[in-house]
């Protein structure tokens, strides 16, 4: 089949910035060297780029998890222009479509289905999605937002006067323009696009599928780190209206802290999140399926599968029950004092099916494990 024709202005961009980031800054690195003021500069670049893109692009604007105020919108709005990765308007629209139809060859925009070079950047160099390029009808909700319009009437102007601009402005400022362009303007620039792109195509081949094996998404602690918590992308995909992806304490999600922080002073609002026995029942049922694949491979197979499903089906019962009570003890203190709460036949209730849960999740990871 004839391939689409090349997106030379595309080609041009990240092989042009590619060369100069992989050619020019080491060399000017071992011939001029680059100071404090310069590396911090541009990490502080890459981490508003970065944050823009995953707190506003992605977060805000595509999934609608939180809402935000003006100022917040703006800040995401200006960074997603200095990250260059298109409008905010036609980055949601590619990625409620990738969400809609994932892996899907013929629909999903970058489907890590075609090979990790066409969702990482392949997908961006031909005119693959020339029929729907300007179809923005799913993302009508965004068009409402004036900010978002703004950015997207005026982004080549805000690309260009933040990617010169801002490299420039800072060099002058320190002394050493060329530095600045190759530091902040270039390095930056190319980690931006690469660490981005990096959750289409590493973040679906690399990792577990931890909740989901309805999608080829993947959690991946590593990809986490360089990618301001977006690594945990099975979870992502299968809730993906919370505005978390690590869900856990120790989990590295820099974007969701900020999220969380802002609320404290009510410029993020409307918080979403998974209820618990959801997240919980999905990860229980994937573990059943990882167990009853291995098991094929034992001699008494189909003995060991009633055994398992028998404890899922046990498990899946007692979970009901306990975030069931959980979510009575909650609504019950919110209209009753404390006091009275605590000597509630309700607390009592909770407290024994909590232990004996964590008894049960004990026994089924022991008895999953066996088979993992």
């Amino acid at each position: 089949m004839k391939k689409p024709p090349l997106i030379w202005l595309n080609v041009g961009v990240f092989l042009i910035t590619f060369l100069v980031a992989a050619i020019a800054v080491p060399y000017r690195a071992i011939t001029h060297g680059f100071d404090s003021f310069e590396i911090i500069a541009a990490l502080i670049c890459f981490c508003y780029c970065g944050m823009s893109i995953t707190t506003g692009y992605h977060r805000l604007w595509s999934h609608r998890t939180y809402q935000a105020n003006a100022t917040i919108r703006f800040i995401c709005a200006i960074g997603g222009a200095f990250a260059l990765q298109n409008s905010i308007l036609h980055w949601s629209s590619d990625h409620r479509i990738h969400h809609k139809h994932v892996d899907k060859n013929d629909v999903d925009p970058y489907s890590a289905k075609q090979g990790f070079w066409y969702s990482h950047i392949g997908w961006m160099l031909r005119e693959y999605q020339a029929t729907r390029y300007y179809d923005y009808s799913n993302v009508r909700d965004l068009q409402k937002d004036k900010i978002v319009m703004w950015q997207h009437k005026h982004y080549l102007a805000l690309t260009l006067a933040t990617n010169f601009g801002i490299p420039i402005g800072l060099g002058l400022i320190h002394g050493d323009v060329i530095s600045s362009i190759l530091l902040i303007g270039f390095l930056r620039l190319v980690l931006s696009h690469h660490t981005t792109f990096f959750i289409n195509s590493l973040a679906h081949i690399w990792g577990k599928q931890t909740y989901t094996d309805k999608n080829t998404a993947r959690d991946n602690g590593v990809l986490a780190f360089f990618t301001f918590g977006e690594g945990y992308h099975n979870f992502h995909h299968i809730f993906e209206n919370d505005y978390r992806n690590g869900i856990r304490w120790w989990q590295f999600d820099p974007t969701k802290w900020l999220i969380k922080f802002c609320s404290y002073f009510n410029w993020t609002y409307k918080l979403k999140t998974t209820p618990e026995d959801k997240i919980a029942k999905a990860k229980a049922h994937m573990q059943l399926v990882k167990s009853k694949q291995k098991l094929t491979l034992y001699p008494n197979a189909e003995e060991l599968m009633n055994k398992l499903e028998h404890q899922y089906d046990l498990l899946m019962a007692q979970m009901t029950e306990y975030y069931s009570v959980k979510k009575q003890l909650i609504a019950q203190k919110k209209g009753e004092l404390s006091e009275s709460v605590e000597a509630s036949t309700v607390v009592n209730r909770y407290k024994t099916l909590k232990v004996e849960l964590e008894q049960h999740l004990k026994h089924w990871h022991s008895l999953t494990a066996q088979y993992a």
